[in-house]
């Protein structure tokens, strides 16, 4: 019997969190492991039965999701979480990925492309909203915080120019397809050129590797 991916859900609205448990229960390949309506809850049952992943609400009573994920960081380091929110606030969003937030979702994004996002972290990657990924882009833009050509790091200078060339893409909120398709490659080949990505850059999520691109 193959083994399912357990998902935790942190979630203080109940009809939301019952509708992510079904969503995920009745998944293929997931399993629904437990759900927490605040931070405190969380942070005790995590540690004590930590799941394979967490999607978690960044605005809960008492403590804030951000806050909630940067203990769960300290205490589980390799465990991914997700940040669901409603707004796509800028501010939130980096003081997400600073945390330690594996990737960074809008509530209203449709199921099956939340279950494709679950699917791409349980693979490695690091799933964000297309405007959420924008957003990234936007705010380096805003401060000139993008790395000029000369003052890449040693790392980036590593990367082949196909290699800079799809991490500019990923940093822009494309997706592999869309990647795929520009680059008149397969899906598999962006695939392979993003497990040399990380390996060159010494990262393991797509976030991760974004801002390294970014200089942050």
């Amino acid at each position: 019997m193959p083994l399912l991916t357990s998902i935790a859900i942190v979630e203080d609205d109940e009809g939301l969190r019952r509708e992510l448990e079904a969503l995920v229960g009745g998944t293929p390949g997931f399993s629904h492991s437990r759900s927490y309506p605040d931070a405190e809850s969380a942070l005790a049952g995590l540690a004590a039965d930590p799941p394979d992943l967490v999607l978690m609400d960044i605005n809960l009573p008492g403590n804030s999701g951000i806050d909630c994920v940067r203990q769960i960081k300290a205490r589980l380091p390799d465990l991914p979480v997700v940040m669901l929110t409603v707004y796509e606030d800028g501010d939130a969003l980096f003081r997400s990925l600073m945390a330690g937030a594996n990737g960074y979702l809008v509530k209203r994004t449709p199921r099956p492309k939340l279950i494709e996002a679950l699917k791409e972290i349980c693979a490695g990657g690091a799933p964000m909203s297309r405007s959420i990924a924008r957003k990234v882009v936007e705010f380096f833009h805003q401060v000139n915080r993008l790395p000029a050509p000369a003052k890449q790091s040693a790392e980036l200078q590593n990367l082949t120019p196909r290699e800079q060339e799809i991490l500019a893409s990923l940093a822009k909120g494309h997706s592999y397809k869309e990647i795929a398709t520009d680059c008149g490659i397969s899906g598999d080949t962006v695939r392979k050129h993003m497990a040399r990505i990380y390996e060159k850059l010494h990262v393991h999520s797509r976030t991760e590797a974004i801002l390294k691109f970014l200089g942050k």
